[in-house]
């Protein structure tokens, strides 16, 4: 599809996009929001079914640990049917998760139900980046990610703080998951009736069947319809390639376990601000949850520091690399502010946690947390895109199911290490280990070059490390010509 066409997607208008944008963000933001709703509402769930806290943190483990299996579902479906396709599936199914959670009489019922609709929830983490990519030309991209960022943040923050104050209020924990499904159902409606298919190799596609049918020619025909895999194709593909990408890279391990720990850490917070401010301060589950908006107020102050500092920098660096690429180490500047902030702030948190001293000292340790958590994510992921190109998102994937993985593990222990340790301690052995990791993004800013040319699967190792001169412009514009 030529970049003019008018039913290219990167051709419609802004303010159509901007809206196309902020509901993939939307959905992004459901799946985030109901993965950690239920840490509000974790002492209403232990009376009604009498199980102990490390059941109750399956509510939250378990939907995250669906987001292992939907990525590697979902993305490859929407290569096959289209993008508005899942999101109708998944929604539709995902909601009839919610419904179970509301009415389940039983233990094993409500935590079935939750990793069901972990699996599904998990359609938009993996496609609705993908839409990003369908619908923004590189130059627009980066700013629209950036706040596309920001809903996988959002979610687990507000999650705690809503359900914690319907506990408050004397609301049947139930209704939290009625509260899910309205929400769930809400995207759904809102996907049926103004998200269009963005996919190109869709719309042509429908382009061709719409021709063939109106001229009887059935030499009309789009590439996805003569490129049919296999199941077992299909199978290799999706489930092979990623994890064969992830064990053949060193750079790319490095990147996926320090992000994994990151995402880990965020949803081990929801065991650890319970013990420093509903045990040490002494709050109830509403004012527990405002406890992490701090979070998401970084993330937000993060997003705006990378609009007006960093972003302009990038641009520059893109006219100076002209007609070449920005080399992807260029992605890291972010991380080389965001690492030590990363770690310091769990030393802030830890150490600030005695009940003598105000909250508002490890309450305030939020914020650079949620600014380093944002600056690593976008830089970390930007990194992997531009060195990976054309397996990038095979190395997404990977990335994905391996960050679920520790999202899930995490909070099964966290309850157990602060309170074995206490938060002064076991913050601080989580801010070792940031300083330990720490290091990954300045080693890849400096000797990222070397690696990307030793990679097998990386096809930018060719790129200049510095500016060309304007003689080596020409020379490459004449070789384009």
């Amino acid at each position: 599809m030529s970049p003019d066409d008018p039913d290219n997607p990167k051709t419609w208008s802004r303010p159509y996009r901007w809206y196309i944008t902020m509901l993939s963000a939307v959905l992004v933001l459901n799946a985030t929001f109901a993965s950690s709703a239920p840490s509000g509402i974790v002492p209403d769930m232990m009376r009604q079914f009498t199980f102990g806290r490390e059941v109750a943190t399956l509510t939250i483990a378990l939907f995250v640990a669906g987001y292992c299996v939907g990525p590697l579902l979902w993305g490859p479906l929407s290569e096959q049917i289209g993008r508005k396709p899942v999101f109708l599936l998944t929604f539709f199914v995902y909601t009839g998760f919610q419904i179970g959670c509301a009415l389940s009489p039983n233990t094993a019922s409500i935590l079935i139900f939750r990793f069901l609709g972990g699996t599904f929830a998990a359609a938009p983490l993996s496609n609705s980046g993908a839409v990003m990519s369908d619908i923004w030309d590189a130059d627009t991209r980066g700013k629209a990610l950036a706040w596309f960022t920001l809903a996988p943040f959002a979610g687990p923050t507000l999650g705690p703080t809503v359900s914690g104050f319907m506990a408050v209020a004397g609301v049947s924990w139930r209704w939290v998951y009625w509260l899910l499904t309205f929400f769930a159902g809400a995207c759904f409606i809102a996907t049926l009736l103004t998200l269009p298919e963005t996919f190109v190799p869709i719309l042509l596609v429908k382009r061709a069947q719409k021709l063939r049918k109106e001229t009887g020619d059935d030499r009309y025909w789009a590439p996805l319809e003569r490129n049919k895999k296999t199941f077992g194709q299909h199978v290799k593909h999706v489930l092979g390639r990623p994890f064969l990408v992830l064990a053949r890279e060193p750079m790319l391990i490095a990147i996926t376990l320090y992000m994994s720990f990151i995402y880990g850490c965020i949803y081990l917070l929801f065991e650890a601000y319970p013990i420093v401010f509903t045990q040490g301060h002494h709050f109830n589950q509403g004012i527990s949850g405002l406890m992490f908006m701090p979070i998401f107020i970084g993330g937000v102050l993060g997003v705006f520091i990378y609009l007006i500092f960093f972003n302009p920098r990038y641009e520059r660096a893109m006219k100076a690399f002209a007609p070449y690429p920005v080399p992807p180490e260029h992605r890291l500047v972010l991380c080389l502010w965001a690492a030590p902030m990363f770690a310091g702030s769990f030393f802030w948190f830890g150490w600030t946690s005695y009940p003598s001293i105000s909250y508002w000292a490890p309450l305030m340790s939020g914020v650079p947390l949620g600014t380093a958590i944002v600056f690593l994510f976008l830089g970390l992921f930007n990194y992997v895109i531009d060195a990976y190109l054309f397996v990038a998102a095979s190395a997404l994937s990977s990335m994905t199911v391996v960050r679920s993985l520790f999202g899930a593990g995490f909070p099964l222990f966290a309850t157990q290490m602060y309170e074995t340790l206490n938060p002064r301690w076991a913050s601080t052995l989580l801010g070792c280990i940031a300083i330990l990791m720490a290091p990954i993004p300045f080693v890849l800013r400096t000797y990222g070059h070397h690696l990307r040319k030793n990679s097998k699967y990386s096809p930018t190792g060719h790129l200049p490390k510095h500016p060309p001169s304007d003689e080596e412009k020409k020379q490459a514009g004449a070789q384009a010509v």
